[in-house]
């Protein structure tokens, strides 16, 4: 029996292991540990940008619904505790390190990938708590990913662009091709795809397996109302909703919540929800470091609207968090910083992985920002600070320094922070995990 640290540190050697996609494994492994996906019920969610804000949406309507529901994400921000959930709760430490155990003594001297590890530990504490349903996010791709042992009672496709190129595929009919693989037979999907290939790729794969398709625009939609409030026009006009509104910030976030509606429909006869069990878990989904504005004075954190660039306190400093980290999430985010966000000046602490369309990315953020402080969180995979400079237009590359450490990226910027100034730190989740650690302290307590 493993204790937690010791449970985390075998888990985390397993990244020396190279990425693998492929199922024989991973269904092997299950077996020997008693197949706990067997006897549970699942929503599985596919996509390039938006799997974890509809899943965290899902878990927070079915969890006000009154179910008992898991919720398996990644990656982490700061701690391993934050892929695994329970409706409001982490697993504990004693838990993870009880399932670790099982899987390392079931392992033998067999080996499985660090996302295979985490996914089986994730089922096995579902099926050890008895969920009413768990709630599964794709890991990378769809087909070949750990998570596609199961089958759901219904699949979501949030959208397709490219990224992780190297494993899916140098085309969108490729890449969207992976994300189609998590389509079974008779199950139905709800999806929020654009008129290009990926609808072509996906309506194909769903006609081969007799798989209903429910396509946000078509299906189904999200109808923009006044002051933040928005309806949904459902599948079936029985459950569409008006005067809706979402806590997550990011006009995109009704797409992405009425997603999550469209699955919920979509499984209403085994597990209904009501009207006012969405209303209120609109209200209260919260996803961590994805567009999270907040605001500290002296270090503590206090209220301030994301609107306003004025009458701030000479200590107070506003921040944006977002694991924005492919071409359209960062697309997303200038959106959100030109639509939601009022500043004076913008100050971006920006890092990323050197694999990533790093010229892409940047060419979108960069324009926006007064000031540019590109830092490298601790991976052998970060682009250092001199190379993403480099990357610039030279006109931009005047208003840009490097920082050895996130904290002295974040030390800087706060220092260089003026009344009114906005501090947005983006472009790896490496990044705004290291950076909401030091700033507000870990997701799961």
């Amino acid at each position: 029996m493993m204790n937690y640290q010791e449970a985390w540190g075998f888990l985390d050697n397993l990244q020396f292991f190279k990425i693998k996609l492929g199922l024989e494994s991973m269904r092997d492994f299950l077996a020997s540990v008693g197949n706990p996906h067997k006897n549970l019920r699942f929503v599985h969610v596919a996509g390039t940008n938006g799997k974890g804000s509809v899943s965290t949406t899902l878990r927070t309507i079915l969890t006000r619904g009154g179910y008992k529901v898991g919720l398996y994400t990644s990656p982490h921000l700061s701690c391993v505790r934050e892929r695994f959930r329970i409706d409001e709760r982490f697993i504990s430490e004693e838990a993870f390190a009880r399932q670790a155990s099982v899987i390392r003594k079931a392992l033998g001297e067999g080996q499985i990938t660090y996302f295979e590890f985490a996914t089986a530990l994730a089922l096995l504490w579902f099926a050890e708590e008895q969920v009413d349903v768990a709630i599964l996010e794709v890991g990378m791709g769809g087909r070949l990913d750990a998570t596609n042992v199961i089958t759901p009672l219904v699949s979501v496709i949030t959208n397709v662009s490219m990224d992780h190129e190297q494993y899916l595929g140098n085309t969108l009919a490729a890449v969207a091709f992976e994300k189609a693989g998590v389509v079974k037979p008779g199950v139905p999907v709800v999806a929020g795809l654009d008129a290009d290939e990926s609808l072509t790729v996906v309506v194909q794969v769903c006609g081969e397996r007799k798989a209903p398709l429910f396509l946000l625009g078509r299906e189904f939609a999200a109808v923009p109302g006044h002051e933040g409030r928005w309806d949904y026009r459902g599948i079936d006009d029985s459950h569409s909703l008006a005067g809706l509104q979402c806590r997550l910030k990011g006009g995109y976030q009704i797409g992405n919540a009425a997603l999550a509606l469209a699955a919920l429909e979509a499984i209403a006869t085994t597990l209904p929800v009501s009207g006012e069990a969405i209303r209120q878990g609109l209200l209260s989904v919260a996803w961590p470091g994805r567009l999270e504005y907040f605001c500290l004075a002296d270090g503590n954190p206090v209220d301030c609207p994301p609107g306003s660039a004025t009458g701030q306190l000479a200590s107070l400093r506003r921040y944006l968090l977002d694991g924005a980290h492919n071409p359209a999430g960062v697309e997303s985010l200038r959106e959100a910083l030109v639509s939601e966000f009022g500043y004076r000046r913008l100050i971006l602490v920006w890092a990323c992985m050197g694999d990533k369309d790093v010229v892409a990315t940047l060419a979108t953020i960069a324009p926006l920002a007064a000031r540019i402080i590109f830092t490298r969180p601790e991976s052998e995979r970060s682009a250092t600070p001199e190379q993403l400079t480099a990357i610039l237009a030279e006109e931009e590359r005047g208003k840009t320094q490097g920082a050895e450490t996130v904290g002295e990226a974040l030390s800087i910027a706060a220092e260089m922070a003026q009344s009114g100034d906005l501090i947005c730190v983006a472009g790896s989740l490496y990044l705004v995990g290291a950076a909401r650690k030091i700033l507000l302290g870990e997701v799961a307590p």
